[in-house]
This record gives structure tokens, sequence and C-alpha cells, in this order.
């Protein structure tokens, strides 16, 4: 405008966006006109024909639209979700409330680059398993962000490593014996005695036991279906219409012990046969269910504990085992252990894998080999019998001078 006054050559309209010396201009796949300034001509053409390749081949994206920050982003994504499990969504929300926004709700999702993230997750989350959910989570809303226009060309999280998973020593892992169970039974108020026979007998977890309903018993059959379970959110227990996995709707057969301990509770409380529809997860219906609290309401977790760590601790079982994980103190045995002990049973009677796959409720044969397995001690006594065939265990061999 200085160069060239409007009085002399007439009026010329300014141009705000011209602050370079090229100015490319293109359209987006929308049509919508889009502009970048250059100091130089070479590199204006080089930007134009690389971005009219990306659009002619569907690979453009608007670095604009990935100047958003993380937390911007997840206003987006979130409630796109499918809908998942209560419990599932509220470990989802604490690891995002928790662990990834307040380091990185306030950066851009072009800004984020692996060296970073590796580091943070490494040193900045404590707990394997709790990075591997944070991981989890982050990389899914990545791998949208990428999908989503290409918002970013790249999953800066999609390589992220995590460590081992800390192993555990085998007596950790190894669980109580059907004696040691017994002489639990023995230290334990009768009135939950019933409970711990069932558990032992029929392997159910803690939350498909305690919501187990009458008419999902057969006796006459000798059998029971697990149909539904009781979880907890936040403190607060709800009937959840589905096990643990889509393995977990199962027939468990039931031992004459196991039948035994479910005559006694209902001779007690005397269930309803009915089966009421799930309208309510939070109507838990403890008039349906057979196993209780002394007082008819519905036995949780953490009241049962307060029996559980007094018994193993009168019958001479209790050990404290530090998780290397999360670095918590922790009981052995646990109530879960009494489900170990069932499918040890089967192993032992020769049940094929396959069948205590299919009792326990699980989906991977695998998973049930490495858990089930015999104690070292019986595998060393194996091995040193085919070593030294005919010697008894703990008799020294004297060697003659």
């Amino acid at each position: 405008m200085e160069k060239y006054p409007p009085e002399k050559h007439g009026e010329r309209r300014r141009r705000r966006d011209c602050i370079g010396s090229w100015q490319a201009r293109y359209r987006d796949p929308s049509g919508k006109q889009c502009s970048k300034n250059f100091p130089r001509k070479k590199e204006a053409e080089d930007f134009l024909d690389d971005v009219r390749t990306r659009v002619r081949r569907r690979t453009y994206n608007d670095p604009k639209r990935g100047e958003i920050t993380l937390a911007a982003w997840w206003d987006l994504w979130w409630p796109a979700q499918p809908k998942k499990a209560v419990t599932t969504r509220n470990r989802k929300l604490s690891n995002w409330s928790t662990h990834i926004e307040p380091k990185w709700g306030k950066w851009r999702l072009c800004d984020l680059e692996y060296m970073e993230l590796q580091h943070w997750l490494t040193n900045g989350v404590p707990g394997h398993h709790t990075r591997k959910k944070v991981l989890e989570l982050l990389r899914g809303m990545l791998r949208d962000a990428v999908r989503d226009g290409q918002r970013i060309p790249f999953n800066p999280a999609a390589e992220l490593e995590l460590e081992a998973t800390p192993k555990k020593h085998a007596d950790e892992l190894r669980p109580p014996t059907r004696e040691q169970c017994a002489l639990i039974r023995q230290h334990t108020p009768a009135y939950y005695r019933p409970m711990l026979v069932f558990l032992e007998q029929t392997g159910l977890r803690w939350g498909e036991a305690t919501g187990l309903r009458w008419e999902s018993i057969d006796l006459e059959a000798q059998h029971l279906k697990v149909k539904e379970v009781l979880s907890e959110d936040n403190g607060r227990l709800f009937r959840k219409p589905a096990p643990k996995s889509g393995a977990g709707f199962r027939t468990v057969p039931l031992t004459p012990e196991a039948a035994d301990a479910v005559r006694v509770m209902v001779d007690r409380w005397r269930p309803r046969e009915t089966a009421s529809p799930i309208s309510d997860p939070y109507d838990l219906v403890p008039e349906e269910l057979v196993f209780r609290g002394p007082q008819g309401g519905v036995l949780t977790r953490h009241n049962f504990r307060r029996t559980w760590v007094p018994a193993i601790q009168d019958a001479g079982l209790a050990r404290k085992v530090v998780n290397p994980e999360t670095k918590r103190t922790e009981w052995w045995p646990r109530v879960h252990d009494l489900r170990h002990v069932f499918a040890t049973w089967l192993k032992d009677l020769g049940v094929p894998e396959k069948e205590v796959q299919t009792v326990m409720g699980h989906d991977r044969g695998s998973k049930v080999t490495w858990i089930y397995q015999h104690s070292p001690e019986d595998v060393a006594a194996q091995v040193l019998a085919l070593m030294a065939p005919g010697r008894e265990p703990g008799v020294r061999m004297l060697r003659a001078v």
C-alpha cells in the first residue's frame, strides 16, 4: 500500500493472509480452501504437489485437526465408545483421570512422541497391571485419532513396551491342600462352613457363589448353572447378567458334599424359586439367594474377610506376602485359592484338561495348565525316583572312606 498508494493506482483490497514471499493455496477433500506460506517458490510448489497427491490418494489429513489437546480429544472420544461393563468403564475413567490427564491432558495430539510416552509409562505409572491398562486406554485413544480423518499420521503409542510380568515364587502360587482347607474350616464359625465346603467342591468364583439363586440349582440332576454374578462398583454391589467371560456360562457338577452345603443353607433361609429379571442392577433380591450373610442379607467379600483372616491365623497357615507389583501386603491363603484347590483336585483325578477348562469357566486351557500345575516338590520327587530308583526320600547315602 505504501509502494502503490491508492490515490495513484486505484483501490486495492488488503490481503491479511499474505505474510510470506509465496503462498500455496489448495482445497482439501471437503472443498475448503486452505493456504500455507513459504519463503521460496520452489518450496511452495513442492508442498502443493505433495498435497494434491495425498488428496487424490485419499491420504490427506489436515494438520490443524491434530492440534487439539488430548483432553479435548477425550471429550470427543469417550462418549462415542461402545458400552462396556460398569467395572470396565469405571476402571478406564479412573486411569484417565489419575494417570493420563494430569500428565498429557494439555498436550496437543500432534506433539505426542514415542520416547516421552515410553519414559513416562516406565517411570511414571506405578504397578505392572496398572501400566498395562493405562497403555491399553492411551493406545486405543490415539489409534482412533488416526482413524478419525487422520488427525495424526500415526499412533505414537502403538510401539510402547511393558516390562516383563513380575514373577512370583512357586510357594505363593501353590494353593492350600485339602487337609489345610479342612483345618481352616475347623477354625471358622459354624455358619460359614457350608460356604467354604461349597467353594472347595465347585470351584465357583466369589461373585458367582454369592450371586447363586435357588432356581439355578438342580439337586436331582446334581448340577448347577452359572447365569449371573454379583459384582462391586465403588463399594456398591450390583447384579451382572453375565459371568466374567463367555465361558463363564456353564454347568457345574454338584458333589454330595456341595449338595449337602446347599441343603443346609436352603433349610435355613428358604429362598424363593423365582428368577427375577435384572431391571434394576442394584436391586439384589436377596430372598432368592442361596448363600447369605448371618442376618439374611447379601454376603459381601469385605465382611467375610473379617472371618477368613482370623480363621487362617488360628489354623497356623496365615502368611503375609508382598505383592511384587502393587507392593501391598496380602494374606495367604486367599478365599479365591479354594477355586485353585478344586481345579488341582480335578487334575489329580485325571480329568482331561478340556473338561477342567469347561467346568472352571476358562477360555483357554493353557491358563489352566499354568496355574494348576503340580508343586515343585512333587516334580523333584518324580525326577529323583527316576535318577535313583529304590532310594527313599530323606535317606542319605554313606560313602566309604
